[in-house]
């Protein structure tokens, strides 16, 4: 029984939660076909953290409800494809998309958002690697609990026959992880200035063993300095996530850090607002995006259990949960990847895609 095109055109033209265009415009929809009184639709997801999937499933089934034939059903195929550039730029990284994670000022959580957003973005199904880049102040080994470990070198062979050193990263619950931290004493403090914090930032991005990655996170040093000029030059960021408390002074930072993103090029994703509640405030972070035309990515309430988990070394483990503190790390996790997607879509503009 074939498919009619008034049904091809009700699901074509279905409006994507989040993305504000039509399915045939976000690249979701990836056939229809009809047989033996079935209609089954395959439908792809830009990301395994896409929000709201339920959701929408229901929203198809609805639409396509009053354009089935008589005695046709509706059958749904759903995967899911992370999009992205292989941003790797010179360094040769293969990583779709690289978000950093920055802040004005330090002391507002930002190496603990950096690694939840991490591990909430493996917990959807994502291949995802961590670049603690806050050479001053390392504290992703701590916060995953690898502090003792360290990277072993390992020397390849390339297909052309030339030899190559890599740097073989330490996994985490399944995360693969980089830090100035794994190669220093617990006492010992990094005084470098600009060419040698490039020189650290382009090896840890060019010699380390990712492997194929779909999201790379780079938790940046607090502040306005000469990593994110770095970055932009080596790679093509799919944006920052500026991290900041509700306070006002930590806001005015905020808006710093924003300018220098934009100065250098890097798509700002949104802001996120950590220890949100009584003790700081609440809703700050929100009204500084809305002035500054950003998205707010969400609102991290304070929770002792994520506390205590970062303190021990357990951020792997706090997504096999379910408190406050995680369904909003979740929640940040997916907007992050939903903005990457909007970006993807907002370059030039993208032709209707007919299903055949």
């Amino acid at each position: 029984m074939p498919v009619s095109d008034a049904l091809r055109q009700a699901l074509q033209s279905l409006t994507v939660p989040g993305l504000g265009v039509p399915l045939s415009v976000a690249k979701m929809l990836k056939g229809i076909e009809g047989d033996d009184g079935t209609v089954r639709v395959k439908l792809e997801w830009p990301t395994p953290a896409f929000p709201g999937q339920d959701e929408f499933l229901a929203t198809i089934r609805q639409a396509a409800a009053g354009q089935l034939a008589s005695g046709q059903s509706l059958e749904i195929e759903t995967s899911s494809q992370v999009r992205g550039k292989m941003t790797g730029g010179a360094v040769g990284l293969k990583a779709k998309n690289v978000i950093a994670v920055g802040s004005g000022k330090g002391g507002v959580g930002k190496s603990t958002v950096a690694t939840a957003i991490t591990y909430a973005l493996h917990s959807f199904g994502c291949k995802v690697g961590l670049l603690d880049a806050d050479v001053y102040g390392p504290s992703v080994p701590h916060l995953t609990g690898v502090a003792t470990q360290q990277p072993m070198a390992q020397p390849m062979t390339l297909p052309d026959g030339k030899q190559i050193t890599r740097i073989i990263p330490i996994e985490s619950s399944g995360v693969k992880i980089m830090s100035m931290g794994f190669f220093l004493k617990p006492d010992q403090a990094v005084i470098w200035r600009g060419p040698l914090l490039h020189r650290a930032i382009t090896q840890f991005l060019s010699e380390t063993d990712w492997g194929d990655l779909d999201y790379l996170i780079i938790d940046l040093p607090p502040g306005t300095g000469d990593v994110a000029l770095t970055l932009s030059q080596l790679l093509g960021l799919a944006g920052a996530v500026v991290v900041c408390t509700p306070q006002q002074v930590a806001l005015l930072d905020a808006v710093k850090a924003i300018s220098m993103y934009r100065q250098v090029k890097i798509p700002v994703l949104g802001l996120v607002e950590n220890m949100s509640g009584e003790i700081f405030g609440r809703g700050g972070t929100r009204a500084t995006a809305e002035k500054m035309g950003l998205p707010c990515l969400g609102e991290i309430p304070m929770d002792a259990a994520i506390r205590i988990a970062g303190d021990e070394g357990r951020m792997g483990t706090i997504f096999n949960t379910d408190g406050p503190g995680v369904q909003a790390f979740r929640h940040v996790a997916q907007q992050t990847a939903l903005q990457i997607v909007k970006e993807q879509l907002q370059g030039p503009a993208l032709p209707s895609l007919e299903i055949l």
